[in-house]
């Protein structure tokens, strides 16, 4: 029973450095930098909290991460939405569109 838990826990460890391997390869096959090594800190806490941050499409009230988000300047307020299509629904709607929620 013992040789059982033991074989098996060698088994699952070699399972979890094998998907460690295959998702560094290919985060170097994508070109993708992990955040951990970005020269600057402060930037790549920046983006974090951006792609963290939800914002609220108000014409179909749909949440979307800021980052990609589609903003439109009204005035000094942003307001961000989910499509183009949302989008251009609030232009032509003369921004006065709400989704209830």
């Amino acid at each position: 029973m013992m040789r059982l838990l033991i074989l098996l826990l060698v088994i699952c460890w070699g399972i979890w450095l094998l998907l460690r391997a295959v998702a560094r390869a290919l985060r170097s096959l994508l070109g993708a930098t992990p955040l951990r090594t970005r020269s600057s800190g402060e930037s790549a806490t920046q983006d974090t909290a951006m792609a963290r941050r939800l914002v609220r499409d108000p014409v179909c009230g749909v949440h979307v991460a800021e980052a990609r988000a589609i903003p439109l300047r009204e005035g000094t307020a942003l307001v961000h939405f989910c499509s183009a299509a949302c989008r251009d629904k609030y232009v032509a709607g003369g921004s006065k569109l709400a989704a209830n929620g």
